[in-house]
């Protein structure tokens, strides 16, 4: 990927984990099951986490 595909993904994740984080909040106020969301934010949390690393390595 290239420098700008990277940081496009990277705001793409934290607009996903902004809303997921969102639901989670709704989800929680409810009473409702929260577990999948916070799989889910996991997963992003990771992913955000090496598409980082990648952006890191490619400045160099």
């Amino acid at each position: 990927m290239t420098r700008k595909e990277l940081e496009d993904k990277i705001s793409q994740l934290k607009m996903d984990y902004i809303r997921i984080q969102g639901d989670l909040d709704k989800m929680e106020s409810v009473g409702g099951n929260v577990s999948p969301l916070e799989k889910t934010l996991q997963t992003l949390e990771n992913e955000l986490k090496e598409l980082r690393e990648q952006l890191a390595a490619a400045k160099e």
